[in-house]
């Protein structure tokens, strides 16, 4: 059997042993029921022993029985969702499925998944039909038989209902709860079976950082910024394991943005700390993101041929394109699958929860947070500003030359980078000129982007001229992207001197 991928959107309701099930085709497109099936169900929930995935709302089980025996994974995936992902039921006492293990390891990490609670489900479940037969939820009573840790723990008995959305909409859940409520059968307050089967021993889920206040603890600015990309880094982890789109640029992004933060408001916090954070976070997104740098690589190559008359394409220009992106991306993203999975990024992750956890903050940190937000931020303006004037005293030497130039305007770039996401760490505390800060340096990191897209292309295209010529085929049509790809980089010079003599007025406003 194949591994499946769903969203499970449902509801469970705490229930009497003897409450009888009310008229369920009073549910809005809800016109008739169909017959009851009963299944008998077993699982075996895995976790830490110090449940680790409970923790972060995952479960992790193999069931016996039913229609999906097998091994099932849910992530959370919002409010009222979980992604489920199935795998083959496989030998008795075998092992977690890799797959399985692989898209929980950014919570577990080296740790051990073990056995840690036995239920046993009595299930009587129907399905709810719409128009032409169409199955639009399934209603579900379950008498459950829990015991946790298995073979020595407490054995507890309960009855839940439970309403899963299959192809209808989610106002059968909100009529749902009235229809329940109306016979005194209301929302579990425990939305899992596994904590309730835990009881006092579940984790309660970690509460979100309070959004920074602008006369509060400056330290706060920080710390809300880092949770808030740590939580993106973990949640896009698995994302990453499975090449899904976008994930590796969300996950190097959210490395970047953290490390930025780190060194913006370094003097809020032990530097030593903040160093070998930024060190790793410089790493991880080194190793992970050179799959991603293939891939814009890739399509801005592939968008520029595209755009060439056909016969201005000698020889197979856009397959040796394709088939030289295709072999480096693999083993890329090969490598940094294996970044994701040693121990020095289980470290990481071990050192960003260990830091918002116990902050190792200074003094200043308990200043307020609106004044030494615009200090701090202040001092990136000014450092973006000396940047440019580098890069402005590098055109004009006698020696210039467009290497260096551009070598320049990448560390304007890098200074602009920087301010932006200091910035907009320091939006919930500056308001709205935070908010025109980070969006003006957004703009000349994104112009200044298009220029070293362009000189990393060059190079790409150089390389692919000299294997051209060196098999015997035409090097004529990478020559000429090259020479686009050139007139892209002056333009981009040029659009980055109007960006800065537009944008230089409000850069340099203090915040």
């Amino acid at each position: 059997m194949a591994a499946l991928s769903t969203v499970e959107v449902e509801r469970k309701y705490t229930v009497g042993q003897d409450t009888s099930v009310p008229p369920l085709t009073d549910l809005p497109h809800v016109e008739r029921t169909g017959p009851p099936v009963s299944l008998d169900l077993e699982a075996v929930y895995f976790d830490t022993d110090d449940f680790t995935l409970a923790g972060h709302g995952i479960t992790l089980r193999r069931r016996r029985g039913g229609p999906d025996a097998g091994w099932h994974l849910k992530l959370p995936a919002g409010p009222s969702a979980r992604r489920e992902i199935r795998e083959p039921l496989g030998p008795d006492g075998g092992a977690v499925p890799e797959r399985l293990r692989a898209l929980v390891r950014v919570h577990v990490r080296d740790k051990d998944l073990l056995p840690i609670a036995q239920l046993r489900t009595r299930r009587t479940a129907t399905p709810l039909l719409g128009t032409d037969n169409v199955v639009l939820a399934e209603f579900c009573d379950d008498r459950v038989e829990s015991e946790a840790p298995i073979g020595e723990g407490l054995l507890q008995f309960w009855r839940e209902w439970e309403i899963e959305l299959l192809r209808g909409s989610e106002d059968i859940l909100t009529a749902a709860d009235d229809l329940l409520a109306a016979v005194g059968v209301n929302r579990a307050e425990v939305q899992s079976k596994l904590a309730r089967a835990l009881g006092p021993a579940h984790p309660t889920t970690k509460k979100p950082l309070k959004r920074p206040k602008r006369k509060g603890p400056a330290g706060k600015v920080l710390l809300a910024y880092v949770q808030n990309h740590v939580d993106t880094l973990k949640a896009v982890d698995p994302a990453v394991r499975e090449d899904a789109p976008d994930s590796v640029h969300q996950l190097r992004v959210s490395a970047r943005r953290m490390r930025s933060a780190l060194a913006t408001y370094r003097k809020l916090t032990d530097a030593d700390t903040a160093n070998r954070l930024r060190q790793e976070l410089q790493w991880l997104a080194g190793e992970v993101g050179r799959a991603r740098d293939i891939e814009v690589m890739r399509d801005r190559l592939k968008a520029l041929s595209a755009a060439e008359p056909a016969d201005l394409l000698m020889g197979p220009v856009v397959l040796r394109i394709a088939e030289s992106s295709a072999s480096q991306y693999r083993e890329a993203h090969a490598a940094g699958l294996e970044a994701m999975s040693s121990q020095r990024y289980f470290r990481l992750l071990d050192a960003l929860d260990a830091f918002l956890a116990d902050p190792p903050l200074t003094q200043l940190a308990a200043k307020k947070a609106h004044k030494a937000a615009a200090r701090l931020v202040a001092r990136d303006i000014g450092r973006l500003v000396n940047a440019v004037s580098a890069a402005e005293e590098a055109e004009d030497a006698a020696d210039s030359d467009e290497a260096a130039f551009d070598a320049a305007l990448h560390e304007v770039r890098k200074s602009a980078k920087r301010l932006r996401y200091g910035a907009e760490a320091a939006a919930p505390v500056l308001g709205k000129r935070a908010t025109k800060l980070a969006r003006a340096a957004e703009q000349i990191q994104e112009t200044l982007g298009i220029l070293q897209d362009s000189v990393v292309s060059r190079g790409v295209l150089r390389e692919l001229a000299v294997q051209a010529q060196a098999e015997g085929a035409n090097a004529f049509s990478f020559g000429r992207l090259h020479a686009l790809e050139q007139q892209r980089a002056s333009e981009a010079r040029a659009q980055f001197s109007r960006d800065w003599t537009e944008l230089r007025p409000t850069l340099l406003r203090r915040p």
